[in-house]
């Protein structure tokens, strides 16, 4: 008998369909995975043609182009492992919604590296190993190798969710390929021992500089029986001190060395932090009109100085940590005889590849890190969040304005450790707080409650000691990794390119 044509029912087609539409959504999820790094290379072959532009028909043009390359794959790692401690408080603090935050810190970001970034370019470029010392061509290629090995290593830190120091790395790298091309004698151990002072010394200040502000915000207006008065007095004031410091440092980077007195700088701060004040005091009333006398209400009246707070992070992270990208780029400019004297400013383009890479990576694999700044190592309110990012930004501030490479997240996370710790003492010690309760359980006919047991108050610590101990050995083996591995790049470039 002849065989029965098949006949294709309607669920085998359904099913068909089904398995076509699976296949179809598991490319798409694919694909959508890979449209980040291949962006990323895009910007990176961006960054090639920007420098051939510049050094067309020049001696050493290869290599710069090369390092230009590796400048972009820097920066743009530095944008997703390090600027998300500049607007992690704000988004943990639901005070800005994710795009506004990338949007926001990009934007301050750019600005920062181009209009304040060449103090601290300087130090990275020719300060740590002494350009005076070092054959130009071999300057050259430590550089390379530094850079390399400080890009591989943030990126293996973004993929492990670790956010580790690029200024550390950076440092490091340059340490681990100059011992390894020309030994230790070329290496300024002054400088290095400055730099590591402050690394060690700038979480501290900016934790306590937090806990400080905390105390301040309150004592002066959340423990106050009426918190709305209290908040339309003090935050203007907040404002205004944020505003005057920026603008003094503004004057400071701005301006040729010593055409201000520092007297004249101090006065303009205030007269900025008045007019800032004057400005803030109205929006301030109007947003507080209605408003009940509750928590809930000074996050609203919080918002704005968290929102400037966070770009003035941004700036100062732009104007610090640009330099971890394009200071050995500089380097390599200058000893091909390209950007003139090794110690002078870097080339405005140079400066462009680490501003627009920065922002680059933050806006393609910023958000991970994001969430865990923002939310995993303490909780955070508008209130807490200003206190992390205001002092966090004047402490990057001080240093740029030294000319010295602070880690950034160094400062930004101790900050957050800073005000989660200082929160676990106020809550057990102060005065003020407990008074408060006091009058609060009074006015509502309740019983005190009783003082919770030691093993309470550890089930109830503020700061995720895992978290604590996790960064803390990120940070401490940044710098011996990222200096072996510069190492044995150089070796392999040596061996196959000099």
């Amino acid at each position: 008998m002849p065989a029965r044509p098949t006949v294709l029912t309607k669920r085998t087609l359904d099913k068909d369909l089904d398995k076509i539409t699976h296949a179809e959504d598991a490319a798409k999820h694919v694909l959508r995975r890979l449209v980040a790094p291949g962006l990323g290379l895009i910007f990176v072959g961006l960054a090639m043609l920007f420098a051939g532009v510049y050094v067309f028909d020049r001696p050493g043009a290869v290599l710069v182009v090369a390092a230009a390359a590796l400048a972009g794959y820097m920066a743009m790692n530095i944008g997703a492992n390090d600027v998300t401690n500049n607007v992690g408080a704000a988004v943990g603090a639901r005070a800005m919604t994710m795009g506004q935050a990338l949007v926001i810190a990009a934007i301050f970001e750019i600005l920062g590296a181009t209009v304040a970034g060449s103090e601290v370019v300087k130090t990275i470029s020719s300060s740590i190993v002494d350009a005076v010392q070092v054959p130009p061509v071999t300057l050259g290629w430590i550089m390379m190798a530094a850079l390399m090995a400080a890009a591989l290593w943030i990126n293996l830190a973004t993929w492990m969710n670790a956010p580790v120091s690029t200024t550390h790395a950076i440092v490091g790298a340059v340490i681990g390929a100059g011992i390894s091309a020309v030994g230790p004698e070329p290496v300024n151990w002054r400088v290095m021992l400055e730099i590591t002072s402050s690394w060690i010394t700038s979480p501290l200040i900016g934790g306590l500089i937090a806990a400080g502000l905390l105390y301040l915000v309150k004592t002066l207006i959340i423990y106050r029986d009426d918190k709305v008065a209290a908040a339309r007095r003090w935050v203007p004031v907040l404002v205004a001190v944020m505003a005057g410091g920026f603008m003094a440092y503004m004057v400071l980077q701005l301006s040729p060395t010593g055409k201000f007195p520092s007297f004249t700088i101090l006065l303009i701060g205030i007269g900025i932090g008045l007019v800032s004040w004057l400005a803030a005091r109205p929006l301030v009333l109007a947003q507080a009109r209605d408003l009940e006398n509750r928590n809930s209400s000074l996050r609203v009246l919080f918002r704005l100085p968290l929102i400037g707070s966070a770009a003035l992070l941004s700036f100062a992270h732009g104007a610090n940590d640009v330099s971890n990208a394009v200071g050995p780029l500089s380097a390599i400019v200058h000893s091909v005889g390209i950007g003139g004297d090794a110690i002078g400013h870097p080339p405005l383009w140079v400066m462009l590849i680490g501003a627009f890479g920065i922002s680059v990576g933050l806006l393609l694999f910023g958000p991970r890190l994001i969430r865990l700044v923002g939310e995993e190592i303490t909780k955070l309110n508008p209130m807490r969040a200003y206190c992390v990012a205001l002092s966090t930004a004047f402490t990057v501030i001080v240093a740029s304005w030294l000319g010295l490479p602070v880690s950034t997240t160094h400062i930004a996370v101790g900050s957050v450790f800073g005000v989660g710790f200082f929160r676990e003492w106020y809550t057990r010690h102060s005065k003020r707080r407990i008074a408060y309760i006091r009058r609060k359980a009074e006015s509502f006919d309740i019983d005190e409650p009783e003082e919770p047991n030691i093993h309470e108050t550890r089930r109830r610590y503020l700061v995720r000691r895992s978290h604590f101990m996790t960064i803390v050995a990120a940070w401490i083996v940044t710098v011996p990794v990222s200096g072996a591995l510069a190492a044995m790049i150089y070796w392999v470039m040596f061996a196959l390119f000099v």
